[in-house]
């Protein structure tokens, strides 16, 4: 008897001495764990942090400098064939829905009206559409009146005009939704309203084929922007030099898809053809529509 109890408890000795080693193992798993995922998380800061650098990289070579001085400065600048806008990360410039005037010629001034004038009220608060530099806030009498121009981090600028107030000086970083001015009637204006424009190195783009005020959306995550056609003043200038007038240039017009809506429903809705439609509109013919988003056609 008193050999086997030496044996069992030879045996539980072995059993619990052997505990501490599982035990020891399990903490030791336990410990990698978490090791592996922040291996992983590291991972993905890294590319994230790659992919901001090719991005900076790409947008350093877009701008030869950053003047203080003119909204325009950049029309001479070598402009890309094609370069993809990112439009996610935004804030809409204001929540007024109402669209007074659009983009477009303006037969009465003889000239394109490069932006869209938003109903706000004076004193009514203006955000930063996008993050980035402010590269301009002046005064222009005869025309934006007290305005900013934004340069951005996706390569856009916008402007800021009419305001009775600036909140930003020049050079300053903002954020998207960070105030940059109130709501005004200052410059060449009939009543209260913020005159928005985008640009890129210059050209103007219609706004309302990037941002839908009506829903406070944009019309898409990205934009294309296409440097193929001539800009809307070359081509109204060219038309008067040919002894067109004014008044024949045509009208843009602007549709809205609906669900079910295609590309080629809408060009026929329109009397036009997809080829019109997608370089007009800087998308392609197999380009997937969301409701919500602008088609735009000049006549």
């Amino acid at each position: 008897m008193n050999f086997q109890h030496s044996v069992l408890s030879f045996v539980g000795f072995l059993f619990f001495a052997s505990l501490p080693v599982a035990s020891n193992a399990q903490d030791l798993i336990a410990r990698q764990a978490p090791v592996d995922h922040r291996v992983k998380a590291a991972d993905s800061i890294s590319l994230k942090h790659l992919l901001t650098i090719e991005r900076n990289e790409e947008l350093k070579g877009l701008y030869p400098d950053f003047n203080n001085n003119s909204v325009h400065h950049y029309k001479g600048a070598a402009i890309p064939d094609s370069f993809r806008i990112d439009l996610r990360h935004f804030c809409m410039p204001t929540p007024s829905t109402k669209i007074t005037s659009g983009y477009g010629y303006r037969p009465a001034f003889r000239r394109v009206h490069k932006g869209l004038d938003i109903k706000v009220y004076i004193g009514d608060t203006i955000k930063s559409a996008y993050s980035g530099r402010v590269r301009i806030v002046s005064y222009e009498a005869g025309g934006y009146g007290k305005y900013v121009v934004i340069r951005h981090n996706n390569g856009l600028e916008t402007v800021y005009g009419h305001l009775s107030k600036q909140l930003v000086e020049e050079n300053q970083v903002v954020k998207a939704g960070e105030p940059i001015g109130l709501g005004g009637n200052t410059g060449l204006v009939t009543g209260s309203h913020l005159h928005f424009e985008t640009l890129f190195l210059g050209k103007a783009i219609d706004p309302a084929l990037l941002f839908d005020f009506e829903h406070q959306d944009i019309v898409q995550d990205f934009y294309t922007f296409y440097n193929t056609d001539k800009s809307s003043d070359e081509k109204y200038a060219s038309a008067e030099r040919e002894g067109e007038k004014s008044n024949t240039i045509s009208d843009v017009r602007y549709r809205k898809v609906k669900r079910g809506d295609t590309l080629e429903s809408i060009a026929a809705e329109l009397g036009t053809s997809v080829d019109v439609l997608t370089r007009q509109n800087n998308i392609s013919a197999k380009s997937r529509l969301r409701p919500g988003q602008i088609i735009r056609f000049a006549e």
